[in-house]
Order: structure tokens, then sequence, then C-alpha cells
């Protein structure tokens, strides 16, 4: 049986942790405000970019003088897949999540005869898709030199 003085120590130990892990939410709930309010200051910019491209589109029509970039070229034999995972952190499920649904896609236009490019966003996918994919990935981007 425990002595008093281990049943003090521990709930000491006990206290400590629970203080150590409020500070850390804290600080969690203060980065996620930060992102949220980020993204709700971009949406004005996002909804006038899509304006700004439907109305593009609009302007050039059917025409057959348009760049492909707007028109296409009626073929998909070219696939470009974005990965976006994590750079670091606690998220491991996330990003085996996203590495394996990235897998599974990439196989399946392999099979149908397809072309595929990767760029990924994110170190944990990158890390991830170049041991079986790394001469399909065209670029990486590393989102530890974003600072905002």
């Amino acid at each position: 049986m425990a002595s008093l003085k281990d049943l003090r120590n521990r709930i000491a130990s006990v206290k400590a942790t629970q203080k150590i892990t409020k500070a850390m939410q804290m600080v969690a709930a203060a980065k996620l405000r930060r992102a949220q309010e980020a993204a709700e200051a971009a949406r004005p910019y996002s909804e006038r970019m899509g304006a700004v491209l439907a109305n593009i589109t609009q302007a050039i029509g059917g025409g057959g003088d348009a760049p492909a970039l707007m028109t296409g070229t009626g073929r998909d034999d070219v696939h470009l897949l974005i990965v976006c995972t994590a750079e670091r952190g606690l998220c491991g499920g996330f990003n085996s999540q996203i590495a394996r649904l990235a897998r599974d896609h990439i196989r399946r236009l392999l099979a149908d005869g397809k072309q595929v490019k990767i760029i990924c966003v994110g170190k944990k996918g990158f890390d991830i898709l170049r041991r079986e994919y790394s001469s399909l990935i065209l670029e990486r981007v590393d989102l530890r030199e974003v600072k905002t």
C-alpha cells in the first residue's frame, strides 16, 4: 500500500499535469481562432476571384480563339493531384488517411492508363508518397517557411 507521502506526491503530479494540459488547450484554441479569422478575412477575396473568373469565362464563351486554359482540350489523360497534409504534429491518423486515399486514387488512375502528377503540400504527405511515387511528384510546398 502507498504511503501518505506517495499519495501527496501523486496528487501534486496530477495537478501539475492538469495545469500543463489546460495551458496547451488555451494555446491550441488561440491558434485555431487566429486560423479561423484568417480564413474569414480571405472569404471576400475568394468570392471576388470566383466572380472575376466566371466573368472571364462568360466573356470568352465557346469561341474557338479562347485559350486552352479556359476551354480545356477535351481530354483527361493527365491528372494533377494536390495532396495537402500536416507539416508536423500529433495528427498521424489524419495524414495517413489522406495519403491512403491519394495512393488509392493514383493506383486507379494509373490502372486506367492515365498520367498522374502530384504536388505535395506539407511534409508528411510528401514523406509517405515519395516512397512509391517519387517520380510522379512535381513539387513539394514547405509550410514551415510560411509564417503568416
